[in-house]
């Protein structure tokens, strides 16, 4: 599966544009072949760019997301037959993309960990200037703003946050590819949002 070297995935087929919408499409049992390899290379042409777009919006790593989507295909793919058949494909999909972001989240948690000590017993000069630099850069426009935000949310804030408001999912949705409960969705939403309103200064979005 070929890989992008562009900072923000952008969708196919729009002129310049970008769609921030995932599709709301759940697939029946009868809209795809049976062959596996048949229906996995559809589901990529039309859904690649926007899971790497949903992954990149958790991870803010280009290299990463497409990594976290590609293994989301081969698990579907090596799992076709009973995915298939319980008619949940997208939904699927994007269950695995946001699991597999949280792993890469968890993975780098321990990693920075470990990059801390090792800094630390090093006293290494620089880090936290370098850091504040690249916060510097990426707070130069108003969605870089919201989105570093929202990296300083809890988890699972930032997950219905990001689903909603970029993937364009429905409550309903977001509670079954995070496997929660619509109430639990609400929730998270309302303390998310309310988080982002003091954590963002409004003269940074004039």
């Amino acid at each position: 599966m070929p890989t992008g070297e562009v900072s923000e995935p952008r969708s196919r087929g729009s002129a310049g544009g970008e769609s921030s919408a995932l599709p709301s499409r759940s697939y029946a049992a009868t809209d795809l072949p049976s062959d596996p390899d048949v229906a996995i290379t559809e589901l990529y042409h039309a859904h690649w760019h926007r899971l790497v777009r949903l992954a990149w919006l958790l991870l803010r790593d280009q290299l990463s997301a497409e990594d976290v989507v590609q293994d989301a295909f081969v698990a579907t793919h090596r799992s076709w037959a009973s995915i298939r058949d319980g008619g949940r494909v997208v939904g699927y999909l994007q269950t695995a993309v946001v699991n597999g972001c949280r792993s890469v989240q968890r993975h780098n948690v321990v990693v920075d960990r470990q990059n801390a000590r090792d800094a630390a017993a090093a006293d290494a000069p620089g880090r936290d200037a370098l850091g504040s630099a690249e916060t510097h850069v990426l707070q130069g426009a108003e969605r870089d703003t919201v989105l570093d935000a929202l990296r300083t949310l809890p988890a699972r804030q930032r997950e219905v946050l990001v689903l909603r408001y970029y993937g364009g999912l429905s409550e309903a949705q977001i509670a079954q590819s995070l496997e929660i409960s619509p109430g639990a969705v609400k929730t998270h939403a309302h303390r998310g949002l309310t988080a982002l309103r003091h954590a963002i200064d409004p003269r940074e979005l004039s």
